[in-house]
């Protein structure tokens, strides 16, 4: 079982920044990839940005240029800058980290974080 910390998110004004981080502590499991998924109400999830081991991430169309994606493989953390924030951005933003254990017979499954919450007010 991999079990994710998120931090980050909150409250800004449109065009300001926020930070969000993602971790996955322990060894024992294989990160294939990790990533940001994103829910406005009632609204589906959809992908905001993932990268997987050793290959470049990949971005909705909606925060190319605006976000950035990076990932330290050692400490199976990743990190979402969030720049010139719009108020379709506010949503929960959701870590997910696609990894593979023993206990999955090495088959990589999908792992979600709690979700945090990211307001942009107008």
């Amino acid at each position: 079982q991999v079990q994710l910390l998120e931090s980050g998110g909150g409250l800004v004004q449109a065009g300001g920044s926020l930070r969000l981080h993602c971790a996955a502590p322990g060894s024992a499991f294989r990160v294939d990839a990790m990533g940001w998924y994103r829910q406005a109400p009632g609204k589906q999830r959809e992908l905001v940005a993932v990268i997987t081991s050793g290959g470049l991430p990949n971005y909705a169309e909606s925060v190319k240029g605006r976000f950035t994606l990076s990932r330290e493989d050692r400490k199976n953390t990743a990190h979402l800058q969030m720049n010139s924030l719009k108020p379709e951005d506010t949503a929960v933003y959701y870590c997910n980290v696609r990894a593979a254990s023993v206990g999955t017979d090495w088959k990589s499954v999908d792992y979600w974080g709690q979700g945090t919450q990211v307001t942009v007010s107008s």
